[in-house]
């Protein structure tokens, strides 16, 4: 379990412990408001915050009824390979109960707390409950390389055929002698339902490559140097590499492949280690600033004990080397590549927002953007740093983030609805598209890894709040002539209007520009009826949400503001009369096939 997990206290009884649980495990207390006094933050409903922390990635630890966080995370179970660790406390502290991701940290994690408060750890997992251990979970610094076999390998254990220990016994299991082997080793071996292979990470693999080198061809190299030294590939702790070479897509892939952390040095990190280099170059002195890049590297990354099992091998675009440090590496040195997630909220509520977006923002050290959208994530942004930049600034919002992930940081772009959609997106990549010179961002903040994640936009809950208007085909135009020449937007404007398309109206108006909406109204009367039907949505997914229909000849500007989506339906679309209100929406030609006219 990596990430921190969050204690969750819900009435004054069980405060003093759960700050108690927090101190132990250097988490925070979120706290029920007007039940709980002291916090670090605080929240209206149990079941929806601890729902939003779980969707997040976030292990929960709960001072309270086991019931509670029962009923908060069941909508979402799917997958217990990858949801994190429940842990439900009782309020007097005589039981601790892990709920679930027992083998995920979830066993570990009530052992311990039960070891600090003198409770009981009810752990009910089999192989914890049977043998003492899981299999599946090995100490830090080793990794388990055929995972997919643990659960057999339990399975034969807790049916009685016994236990061999090959190597470093890391369980502390009883040597029995028998059919199940837990084989630990660096080197490879064949593996399956009755062998388990752990490997101590103690490598560090040190790699440099020409600028956009195969990633094959890298792959082939490290694969090839890994055999001959007899070191299995989960015996690596990480793949390192001087910093200028941080966005090389062969480096990255190869970090992906091995399933381990990329991390970089600075060329004088790397030239401190010139005196235990096997190969320094003066030629790659003058190139990047140190004396050796893999080498460095690998050396760098396993530490100051280590030493040079595999010394620089080169093929003609990429080189290679491997250092050993004499326990399992498990602090990682140097620093990461930095990453920047612009991350699509949607209109702010919770359940519009996706799991990957969320776990995103589980997952950054920092959250930049505008106060109010950094607001609306609610329990994602306690404890983090969060960089508020006001309407107006998106270009220094951008620029800053990006220059913040340069530093090796994980930096979410909080952005409203979908940041590809008339937002932030486009903007980080037009930084990104432009050298310093060309006033985009540092040679650094290019190299940084970049994800974008999708939401939902205005134009999407607008539409589902209608009904069904963009059933058939649509546009979106923007009505802000702040970074569109206007003569644009009227161009875009007649050109829909004769499509007959479907049009959602995004930044309708503002405090200065009222005069666009009226424009674009008239030339849409000139191709469609005066009664097409209007939707004005406002705060979608918000307490405030405002929904409302006009026809298209009784739009008025003065009902819209800058928070409102206009939608326009085309000359098919139309209002259902239902019993809970109108529907609007556009057919696509369906009618045909139900008439019988397929003519």
């Amino acid at each position: 379990m990596a990430v921190t997990p969050v204690v969750i206290c819900l009435n004054k009884s069980g405060e003093k412990l759960a700050h108690r649980v927090a101190t132990l495990l250097g988490a925070q207390v979120h706290g029920r408001e007007g039940r709980v006094k002291k916090a670090d933050t605080f929240f209206p409903n149990a079941l929806d915050h601890v729902r939003m922390l779980f969707a997040a990635g976030t292990p929960v630890v709960g001072v309270c009824a086991a019931g509670i966080l029962i009923r908060a995370v069941a909508p979402l179970l799917a997958d217990k390979t990858t949801e994190p660790p429940v842990v439900s406390v009782a309020d007097d502290g005589s039981v601790v109960v892990p709920l679930l991701g027992g083998h995920r940290g979830a066993n570990r994690l009530a052992n311990r707390i039960a070891a600090e408060i003198g409770a009981t750890a009810a752990v009910t997992t089999a192989g914890d409950v049977s043998l003492g251990v899981a299999l599946d979970e090995p100490p830090l610094g080793y990794r388990l390389a055929n995972p997919q076999d643990a659960k057999e390998a339990m399975a034969e254990l807790l049916s009685g055929a016994g236990v061999s220990v090959t190597g470093e016994n890391i369980f502390d299991i009883e040597d029995t002698g028998g059919a199940v082997e837990l084989a630990v080793t660096e080197a490879p071996v064949d593996t399956g339902p009755t062998r388990l292979a752990y490997h101590p990470q103690r490598y560090a693999l040190g790699v440099g490559c020409a600028r956009n080198a195969d990633p094959e061809e890298l792959w082939q190299n490290v694969s090839k140097q890994l055999a001959a030294a007899n070191i299995a590939p989960e015996a690596i702790a990480c793949v390192t590499s001087l910093d200028l070479k941080a966005d090389e897509l062969a480096m990255t892939h190869l970090a992906r492949r091995l399933g381990v952390p990329f991390r970089v040095f600075t060329a004088a990190e790397l030239e401190a280690q010139t005196a235990r280099l096997a190969n320094p170059s003066d030629v790659v002195f003058a190139e990047v600033g140190c004396h050796g890049v893999s080498e460095g590297a690998a050396l760098a990354a396993a530490g100051p004990d280590a030493e040079l099992v595999v010394p620089k091998v080169k093929t003609a675009n990429t080189t290679c080397a491997i250092a050993r440090a004499p326990d399992p590496i498990t602090k990682m040195p140097g620093r990461s590549r930095g990453k920047l997630s612009i991350v699509s909220i949607g209109p702010g509520q919770h359940t519009w927002r996706t799991p990957e977006a969320s776990r995103l923002l589980q997952e950054a050290e920092e959250l930049v953007g505008y106060g109010l959208y950094i607001d609306l994530i609610g329990p994602l942004a306690a404890g983090k740093t969060r960089s508020d930049f006001p309407l107006g600034g998106e270009e220094d919002r951008c620029r800053y983030a990006l220059e913040q992930a340069s530093k090796g940081k994980n930096v979410a772009l909080v952005c409203s609805g979908d940041a590809g959609i008339y937002a932030m997106g486009a903007l980080v990549y037009e930084l990104l598209d432009r050298t310093e010179e060309e006033k985009g961002v540092t040679d650094a903040a290019r190299r940084v890894e970049v994800v974008s994640t999708p939401g939902v936009s205005a134009l999407q809950g607008a539409a589902a709040r209608a009904g069904a208007p963009l059933g058939h085909d649509f546009c979106a135009i923007s009505l802000s002539d702040l970074l569109t020449h206007r003569e644009d937007i009227v161009k875009r404007l007649h050109a829909a209007a004769e499509g007959d398309f479907v049009i959602a109206f995004y930044n309708p108006v503002s405090k200065k520009r009222r005069t666009l909406l009226a424009e674009a109204r008239d030339i849409l009367l000139k191709h469609r009826p005066s009664d097409t039907p209007v939707m004005l949505a406002s705060n979608l997914g918000r307490p405030t949400e405002h929904i409302r229909y006009r026809k298209l000849s009784e739009l008025e500007v003065d009902e819209v503001d800058m928070l409102t989506v206009v939608l326009v339906g085309s000359s098919n679309s139309r209002l259902a009369q239902l019993g809970e209100g109108p529907r609007m929406f556009t057919p696509r030609g369906y009618a045909r096939r139900i008439d019988g006219d397929l003519s």
